[in-house]
């Protein structure tokens, strides 16, 4: 019984955790919206979600090398939007340029390339809720 009371509380402090980490990560995340002038393309910080994908020109998004400049690149955000009634279904939206990649403020980089990780990071829960509820139409109604 008390492995079970165990396994329980420790399922409820990861998921506690998780929200903790995912109400810390927006906060952060609309900061950075607007700091980097992401706000001057996408009024709304909520339309950020409606993307399908933002990825980064001129620097690494891999986990081992991150943030790693590519020399000769221009460093610069791309949003993936996509419209299914359209004849080209998705389309490249810059929402921000900044130019040479080894030009750029390392600061300034590591603000970009965190901007991109914490929209993937919340673009995550939005995909994992959307698939949950998906899911609720197998369940039998017993």
């Amino acid at each position: 019984m008390n492995s079970a009371l165990d396994r329980l509380k420790n399922l409820t402090n990861k998921i506690s955790s998780y929200e903790r980490a995912r109400k810390e990560n927006l906060n952060l995340l609309q900061n950075l919206y607007k700091e980097l002038g992401i706000d001057q393309k996408v009024e709304e910080f909520s339309e950020l979600f409606n993307f399908k994908a933002i990825n980064l020109s001129g620097a690494s998004l891999l986990s081992e090398n991150l943030g790693e400049i590519k020399k000769g690149k221009y460093l610069q955000i791309l949003a993936i939007g996509y419209d299914k009634n359209a004849v080209i279904k998705s389309k490249n939206i810059s929402l921000g340029y900044f130019g040479k990649a080894e030009n750029v403020d390392t600061d300034l980089k590591n603000k970009i390339v965190e901007f991109i990780i914490r929209f993937r990071f919340e673009k995550s829960f939005i995909t994992l809720e959307h698939y949950y509820g998906m899911l609720e139409s197998f369940k039998d109604d017993v």
